[in-house]
């Protein structure tokens, strides 16, 4: 297995009524360094300025960006030429990133290579720890800064120490 940390910015709530801007991914290992940087453009008219600001982009700015079917090709590339094994996405909330990573791929490619299901973060930690109220984001140490990669990447450290905190048993 391959865990790949994803992160993502859009201008709405869900896929399909809005668009993806832009999207980040890491291969979890200890150097960090391979990683993927996509931006898109919108795939209809369809933003909500709030949502949008907080990719820090204009809309008339991601009127330039990329076409989206050649955006996930690309990413499908890159996962297949890093990953020697079954690909797991993870995510710090895997319910919103994952809902506009498998949309993508379904509608501009027609299949997943991260297959049907995704892991979440959060969710891990909280079960280790044995509380729900608890989060990992203290264990990042690249700041937040919701450039997509940036925080990929901060995720994977938090991962990485919440693995060797725990002494768990994961292939990184």
């Amino acid at each position: 297995m391959a865990y790949i940390m994803v992160d993502i910015e859009s201008d709405g709530p869900i896929p399909g009524d809005y668009s993806m801007i832009c999207f980040g991914a890491v291969i979890v290992n200890k150097d960090l360094n391979q990683t993927f940087y996509g931006k898109l453009k919108p795939i209809n008219e369809n933003f909500i300025p709030e949502a949008l600001s907080i990719s820090g982009f204009t809309r008339q700015e991601t009127l330039s960006f990329d076409d989206p079917t050649d955006v996930m090709q690309d990413f499908a590339n890159w996962i297949s030429a890093n990953c020697h094994s079954k690909p797991i996405f993870i995510s710090d909330n895997n319910g919103f990133d994952w809902m506009f990573i498998c949309w993508y791929f379904h509608h501009f490619l027609k299949s997943n290579p991260f297959g049907y299901s995704s892991q979440n973060l959060g969710s891990f930690y909280k079960g280790l720890v044995k509380d729900t109220s608890k989060t990992f984001k203290h264990l990042r140490q690249t700041r937040h800064t919701h450039n997509p990669v940036d925080d990929a990447i901060g995720n994977a450290e938090a991962f990485l120490q919440i693995i060797a905190d725990y002494d768990l048993k994961i292939p990184v």
